[in-house]
Formats: C-alpha cells, structure tokens, sequence
C-alpha cells in the first residue's frame, strides 16, 4: 500500500466533548471513513462528565492564537507539508503531509502546544488539556486532500485561528 498523500488529524480539549454527547463522537471502531458517529447515550456522557479530574478545558481567542503559532513551528521544525490547520473552541483540525505516523504527528503537535500555553499563561504542568487521543484518517488521493482542507477550512463556522496553505498566513 502507497504512503498515504495527507492525514486529517483532530483532537478536542479535556472535557469539551465527551462519548455520548448528543452530536456525536469517535471512538477506535467508529473513526474510519463514512462510519457513523457513536450514537448518543446520555448516561455514558454523565459517567463520563462524572470521572473527570478537572474542568473542561477551553481555547479562548489568545490561546487558539498561541495553539496556531505553535503548529505552524511544529510543522516547520519537522519539514511537514501543512496544508490546513483550524483552532476552535474545542478542538483542532489539521491536513499534514509527514512522513511520521499520524499518532505521533498528533501527539507532537498536541505536547508543544501545551508547552507554549504553560509557557504564555503560566498554566500548571498537570493541567489537562487535550483529550487522550484524536483522529487520525489517512487521505489517499488528492480529491480526498482537498476535501479535507475545504471541510477544515469552510465548513466549521465562524473562522477562528484559521492557517490556509493556499493563502499561506495564519488568520488569528
């Protein structure tokens, strides 16, 4: 099997968007392709709300900020090809070419951002800010990479922290 062109990588903040909300979520056998979300279930977003640690965490306008810039050094420093990348609220979306696997590439992007907010807020180290995993889809031809990038770009409201590899500079 050829590498795959890009990966569509997102990732929530702590708490923000639990199993069993009512608009959906993934999880390891419903994050494939035109798989359906997990249906809702109110009782397993309750227990999940109830084993939380600590509140949820949110992306005001400066951290979305510092989340974008942060991504955009990340790619940069490891010669990834960023094709998209959308800060909101309560998640991220990324498009990335990189020659590492999706889970690190998350996993880079998700620990250096977390530097950087510890680092502008002066936020504890044991702070939760990211849930445990993410998405990761790979994206095989390059319909399926433009789709991703219009869906990451266009289709997720109001614009916040926005990169475009087609206008190449971050809107914050």
């Amino acid at each position: 099997m050829a590498d795959p062109l890009a990966y569509f990588i997102t990732f929530t903040t702590y708490g923000t968007w639990l199993h069993g909300r009512d608009s959906g979520s993934v999880d390891r056998e419903h994050n494939l392709p035109n798989t359906p979300f997990l249906a809702p279930n109110a009782e397993l977003e309750v227990a999940r709300k109830n084993a939380m640690r600590q509140q949820p965490y949110h992306l005001d306008e400066q951290r979305r900020t510092v989340v974008l810039r942060t991504i955009l050094e990340v790619t940069r420093h490891r010669c990834w090809k960023l094709w998209a990348v959308h800060v909101r609220t309560n998640h991220v979306h990324v498009v990335v070419t990189a020659r590492d696997k999706p889970e690190k590439v998350m996993s880079d992007l998700k620990a250096w951002s977390s530097r950087r907010l510890r680092e502008a807020f002066e936020e504890s180290a044991d702070r939760d800010r990211w849930t445990q995993h993410g998405s990761t889809r790979y994206l095989n031809t390059e319909a399926v990479v433009a789709a991703a990038i219009a869906y990451v770009v266009d289709k997720q409201g109001e614009r916040m922290a926005l990169y475009d590899g087609h206008i190449n500079e971050p809107e914050a």
